[in-house]
């Protein structure tokens, strides 16, 4: 069955819990074993002392190490990605901060694109020089040849992709950066693509069908929808879940048991919600696109053929998103002004729920990457980013339309 016919049911029987239609919450810290035997096999499977056999499933021991709302979760949101194994995080700075702690010596280096969301950046360019990892920036028009000069005289073990790029809707070749990455680091391990996947949800993009190693979410965004939770998601092949599960087990950074079941009830209407809002997007971009106070509209439903970035677009992506930024005539203050003046989108960051959301990345979430940075990557003081929602496009545009003016 397709993946959003089985977000109802898949991984759970109702008979576990009293014929309960839907998973139950399982809001406790630890499991009972029915023998100290079992107790045993269960720590052993989970610490890695022996390999499962055929046909077992994990205990249930602690809902630090597993909880029936995350391990059913994971199991459904897998299904998207066609990935082999999912972790689930308490927030998406928690997932990509795992992944970057995991994979990431002292004396290392991660090739990573630009621009990617600012808690990305501030992680890559102010916490890992702390331990001694170099983060080396790359845009989207550069080639392979000049990413693997720029990786020259390093030891690079990641390259990192957010694509498309918050807040510029910027497309990376996802087979590229696979053919960068495997002809860095050393013998004893290759370099990792990850790729940041938030903005396209686990929808309209599949990375690890394009050569990624590992596919990162802020859960919070698309998946969960609501604007009632904060969470992240990795997915990957079952070798690298292992250590990103392990490391999360004694970070302690996974999700509750709460958030697991918001989550599983919010990819129910997955599908529904994200397309919803593609089409609501491309509604609102085109009018952007028209109005005479607008400069350029950041939309992937505007890429014309020719264009380097389209045949991305038409390699990579099924769909163009609910994500649209434009650069307004003027600055700061007419920015700000059409920011104060609307009425239906509401003045706050994050992306991705039922709700349309506008911001200015250049003074909210991008504020601390560098001023060399953002204005070589146009997070301008006119840039003005909005995540469209499940509302009228008509009422959007409306709304829109009295803010320009």
């Amino acid at each position: 069955m397709h993946p959003e016919s089985l977000m109802m049911s898949y991984g759970y029987k109702p008979e576990w819990s009293e014929g309960a239609v839907k998973c139950p919450i399982f809001q406790t810290s630890t499991f009972v074993f029915k023998s100290a035997q079992e107790g045993k096999e269960f720590f052993e499977l989970a610490y890695g002392k022996r390999e499962r056999n055929v046909g077992e499933q994990p205990g249930l021991i602690y809902s630090r190490l597993n909880n029936p709302d995350l391990q059913i979760l994971e199991e459904r949101l897998s299904l998207w990605d066609q990935a082999e194994e999912c972790c689930v995080f308490e927030s998406g700075m928690s997932a990509i901060s795992t992944v970057f702690l995991e994979f990431l010596r002292p004396g290392d280096a991660l090739l990573y694109s630009m621009p990617v969301y600012g808690g990305t950046d501030h992680f890559i360019n102010k916490v890992l020089p702390e331990y001694g990892i170099k983060g080396i920036g790359f845009t989207e028009n550069e080639t392979e040849d000049e990413l693997l000069a720029k990786a020259k005289g390093h030891q690079v073990k990641m390259v990192y992709v957010e694509s498309p790029a918050n807040p510029t809707n910027s497309l990376f070749d996802l087979e590229l950066c696979s053919k960068v990455a495997k002809q860095l680091g050393d013998k004893e391990s290759l370099a990792q693509l990850v790729v940041d996947n938030t903005y396209m949800g686990p929808l309209w993009q599949h990375p690890l069908q394009h050569g990624a190693d590992l596919v990162v979410y802020s859960a919070t965004k698309y998946i969960g929808g609501h604007s009632d939770l904060i969470a992240g998601a990795v997915l990957g092949n079952a070798k690298l879940m292992k250590r990103v599960r392990t490391l999360r087990t004694f970070l302690g950074n996974m999700a509750g048991p709460w958030t697991g079941w918001l989550l599983m009830r919010s990819l129910e209407t997955l599908k529904v919600r994200m397309t919803q809002q593609a089409e609501n997007a491309r509604n609102v971009a085109d009018f952007l696109k028209a109005h005479p106070k607008v400069e350029k509209v950041y939309f992937l439903g505007h890429l014309q053929e020719g264009d380097p970035q389209y045949e991305i677009f038409k390699k990579q992506l099924s769909c163009a998103g609910a994500m649209v930024s434009f650069d307004i005539k003027g600055g700061e203050r007419e920015a700000f002004g059409f920011l104060d003046n609307l009425k239906l989108f509401k003045l706050a960051v994050s992306l991705g729920s039922t709700e349309s959301l506008a911001q200015h990345p250049a003074t909210m979430t991008h504020s601390d990457v560098s001023d060399a940075d953002r204005k070589m990557l146009g997070i301008s003081e006119k840039l003005v980013r909005l995540s469209i929602g499940v509302e009228h496009y008509e009422d959007l545009i409306a709304d829109v339309s009295q803010a320009l003016e």
